[in-house]
């Protein structure tokens, strides 16, 4: 019988699918990677229940434990999922930018939410960066998941995701488009992809407002490129660690 032992087991093997109206001006193929098939609607369930797994298996998250993490949701969302199944709490620490809809159903999903002021800089005591890792170094029995720089992230989508996109166009991909927030997934698709075939173009998405393009560009972390601006789940006002590989 084919049967899932819970709903984390779910995750993943998302379907690519051709993008037909939109692109028929053009002479290439275009495919998306569908992962809001994941059960939390997202590719970070990838990476949330890696981060939870090593954790695990380095000692850092222990029985009864609280998951503490700042998140835009979609992470969230994935750690939610994966602390119901194996019996953690969770405090989920994010901004004002964010959609309440987000928080409402992080609420509903048994976690604690607590809202920061999305316009501070990054090592502002009340950020959500600095409230987070606050909060893991006074809740007893907790872990900071830090997806930012969190090497578990992009392994995540080293190990999954990659794979996934690479059997699923029989080796014949030749760009991968993506959106950079902590930068997991484009790096980490992008370090299987490129072990694969060095000729692999990787196009990384960035917001007016970011930092991450001139970094990547220069090497240089500008802070007068920073400025407030509306997406949500991606650009990034400070380089995390993950993304240094770009």
């Amino acid at each position: 019988m084919d049967i899932k032992n819970n709903i984390l087991e779910t995750i993943g093997n998302t379907p690519l699918i051709r993008l037909n109206k939109i692109t028929q001006s053009l002479p290439c193929t275009v495919l998306a990677k569908v992962d809001y098939f994941n059960p939390g609607n997202s590719i970070k369930d990838r990476m949330a229940l890696k981060m939870v797994e090593v954790a695990e298996q380095e000692g850092k998250l222990k029985p009864g434990g609280t998951i503490i993490e700042g998140t835009s949701g979609n992470t969230g969302m994935g750690l939610a999922l994966a602390a119901i199944v194996k019996g953690y709490k969770c405090i989920f620490v994010t901004t004002d930018k964010q959609s309440k809809e987000k928080a409402d159903v992080l609420k509903a999903m048994g976690a604690e939410v607590i809202v920061c002021p999305n316009n501070v800089e990054p090592d502002d005591p009340q950020s959500y960066y600095s409230v987070a890792a606050r909060l893991a170094r006074e809740v007893p029995n907790s872990y900071h998941m830090n997806q930012y720089d969190n090497l578990a992230n992009r392994q995540a989508h080293y190990e999954t995701t990659g794979p996934e996109i690479w059997n699923q166009t029989d080796g014949k991909i030749t760009h991968l488009v993506c959106t950079a927030g902590t930068g997991g997934t484009i790096t980490g698709v992008a370090m299987y992809l490129k072990e694969k075939n060095p000729d692999i173009k990787i196009w990384a998405v960035d917001a007016y407002g970011s930092l991450l393009t001139k970094y990547f560009k220069t090497g240089e972390l500008d802070e007068n490129e920073v400025y407030p601006y509306f997406s949500e789940g991606f650009g990034k006002t400070s380089c995390p660690k993950i993304t240094k590989w770009m």
